[in-house]
C-alpha cells in the first residue's frame, strides 16, 4: 500500500457532462466498429502478430506528443495498475481477438462483441461498485437479445466463414478487456484521460515488440500493398488512438456501466460493414437484432440511473 503522504493530490472535480460523456462513448465504439473490418483488410497480407503490432505502432505515433505535453503524475500504485491495465488491454486482448476474427467473418467477430456490456455491467458492479436500475438491466438485457439474434445464423464450418472458435476467442477477448476497462476507470480518478490514453499505449506497444516476434516473425516492410497500409493506418489512428481517447474521457463523465451498453455500437456498425461492403450474409433476425441494440442504447442514455457506492444517482 503507498503512503497517502505521498500519493499526489486528486483533481479538483470538474462538473460532468452526461451527454457529452454518452456521445464520446457513442463515437468511440461506432469507430472500433471499423477494426475488424480494416483488421480482416490486412490479415489479408500479414498475420494476426503483424497486423497488431502495426495498429499501436500507428497509434503510438499519433499519441506521442502527448507523452512530453501530459507528463505522468502516476504514484507506484498508479504505475503497477496501468501496467497490468496495458498488458491485458494491448498484447492479451488484441492478439486473442483477432486470432479469433482470423478464424472467423466480420459480421460475427463484431457481433460477439455484443456481450460486452453484460460483462461490464456485471463488472462494474462487483468492482467498482456500480448498481444500474432497473431500466438499466432491461436494456442490457434488450441488447445482448439483439446481438444473440444477429448470431442465430449458425456456424457452417466452411473456410473463410464464421466459426463457434473464431467467435468464443472474441468473448474470451472481452473478457479480458473488462480488466482493462475498469483499471483505466480507476486511473482516471486521479489523472487525465490523455495522459492514461497515450501512456497505457505507448507501455502496451512496448510490449508488443517482444512478444510479436517470438510468437508470429518479424512484422513484414516488402510486399505490403498500399490498400493494406492505409487499412493499417486507419486502425491506427481512427480505431485505437482516437477511440481510446474518446472512450477514456467518457469514462470520466457516466458511469462505467451506463457507458458500457454503447459498446454495442460496435458489433452493429462492424456487422453492417461486413454486409454492405464484404458481401456477408446475414439473416432477417439480424435487422431484429440492430433494431434492438439501437433501441437499448437510447433507452439506457436517456432514462436509466446509476447508483455508485451510496452516491446520488446519476
Amino acid at each position: 500500500m503507498c503512503d497517502s503522504k505521498t500519493m499526489p493530490p486528486a483533481p479538483s472535480p470538474s462538473p460532468k457532462n452526461r451527454t457529452l460523456g454518452f456521445a464520446a462513448c457513442f463515437l468511440a465504439s461506432s469507430l472500433w466498429g471499423c477494426g475488424f473490418f480494416f483488421g480482416k483488410i490486412a490479415l489479408d497480407e500479414m498475420n494476426v502478430g503483424a497486423m497488431v503490432f502495426y495498429r499501436f505502432f500507428f497509434a503510438a505515433i499519433v499519441l506521442a506528443p502527448f507523452l512530453f505535453t501530459h507528463r505522468p503524475r502516476f504514484d507506484r500504485s498508479g504505475w503497477l495498475m496501468l501496467l497490468g491495465a496495458s498488458f491485458l488491454g494491448v498484447p492479451v486482448q488484441f492478439l486473442l481477438q483477432f486470432y479469433g476474427l482470423s478464424l472467423t467473418t466480420v459480421s460475427h467477430a463484431a457481433l460477439m462483441v455484443g456481450t460486452m456490456p453484460v460483462i461490464l455491467a456485471v463488472g462494474a458492479a462487483v468492482f467498482a461498485h456500480e448498481r444500474m436500475d432497473r431500466i438499466g438491466w432491461i436494456a442490457l438485457a434488450a441488447s445482448t437479445t439483439g446481438a444473440a439474434l444477429i448470431a442465430l445464423g449458425g456456424h457452417s464450418g466452411k473456410p473463410g466463414e464464421a466459426s463457434l472458435t473464431g467467435d468464443l476467442l472474441v468473448v474470451l477477448s472481452l473478457a479480458i478487456a473488462l480488466f482493462w476497462i475498469l483499471g483505466n476507470k480507476r486511473l482516471l480518478d486521479r489523472n487525465s484521460a490523455i495522459s492514461v490514453t497515450a501512456w497505457g499505449n505507448a507501455l502496451g506497444t512496448l510490449m508488443l515488440i517482444p512478444i510479436i516476434p517470438i510468437l508470429f516473425g518479424l512484422p513484414p516492410i516488402h510486399h505490403v500493398s498500399p490498400k493494406a497500409w492505409l487499412a493499417l493506418i486507419a486502425s491506427g489512428v481512427l480505431c485505437t488512438a482516437t477511440t481510446t481517447l474518446l472512450w477514456n474521457w467518457g469514462m470520466t463523465q457516466v458511469p462505467a456501466s451506463q457507458a458500457g451498453v454503447l459498446l454495442n455500437m460496435e458489433p452493429l456498425v462492424g456487422s453492417l460493414l461486413g454486409i454492405l461492403v464484404l458481401g456477408e450474409r446475414l439473416g432477417p433476425s439480424a435487422w431484429i437484432g440492430g433494431a434492438m441494440i439501437l433501441a437499448a442504447a437510447i433507452t439506457l442514455t436517456l432514462h436509466s440511473k446509476t447508483t455508485v457506492a451510496g452516491i446520488i444517482p446519476e
